[in-house]
C-alpha cells in the first residue's frame, strides 16, 4: 500500500512509571488509554546546533556542519479529573510528578507510535516539564507538557 496522512488523533503516547520501571501509562487521545480523551494536539519539535566551518577559501559563502541534534514533543489538551475522587487522570499525574522531580531522578522513559505502526519509538531518558494550565469563564482546563528526549532514540516491538 502507499504511504499516505494519518489523523494525529490517532498517535499513541505513553509515559513510563519511575517508580515501576517497565511499567507504562498511556496518555488519552480520541481512541488510545481508558475513558474520555485529553490530548488534543501534539508537536513534535527539532533543534540543531551546527558549528561554523567557513574559511578563507569558502570565497564569502558562509559554511556549517551540524554537530548536535535534540527533540522534544509537546502534549496539550484538557485536564482530566476524576469528579468523585479528585484523583487527575495516571498518565498526567505521573507527567507532573516526573516534571517535578531534578538532577538523576528527573529523566524516564517515553514512547510513541503512529497508528498501524509495529514499533515505539522509545525516548528511554525524557525529562517532563509541565506548559501552561488554565482557561476561562466558558473553557475547560487546559493541561500541556513537553517532553524532551535526552540521548538517543530506539524502538521496540509494540506487544
Amino acid at each position: 500500500m502507499a504511504p499516505r496522512k494519518y489523523n494525529a488523533r490517532d498517535v499513541r503516547f505513553q509515559i513510563e512509571d519511575f517508580l515501576n520501571p517497565g511499567v507504562w501509562t498511556e496518555f488519552r487521545t480520541a481512541l488510545n488509554g481508558s475513558g474520555e480523551g485529553g490530548i488534543n494536539t501534539f508537536t513534535r519539535s527539532f533543534e540543531y546546533e551546527a558549528t561554523d566551518t567557513t574559511t578563507f577559501g569558502s570565497n564569502g559563502r558562509a559554511e556549517t556542519q551540524n554537530m548536535q541534534e535534540g527533540m522534544s514533543l509537546t502534549l496539550e489538551g484538557f485536564r482530566l479529573v476524576d469528579p468523585a475522587t479528585g484523583a487527575l487522570d495516571p498518565a498526567m499525574s505521573l507527567a507532573e510528578l516526573q516534571a517535578a522531580r531534578l538532577g538523576n531522578d528527573s529523566v524516564v522513559g517515553f514512547r510513541f507510535a503512529g497508528p498501524g505502526a509495529t514499533n515505539w519509538t522509545v525516548w528511554a531518558q525524557a525529562t517532563f516539564q509541565l506548559g501552561d494550565q488554565g482557561g476561562g469563564n466558558n473553557d475547560k482546563v487546559s493541561w500541556s507538557c513537553t517532553v524532551t528526549r535526552s540521548g538517543p532514540s530506539t524502538s521496540v516491538a509494540i506487544s
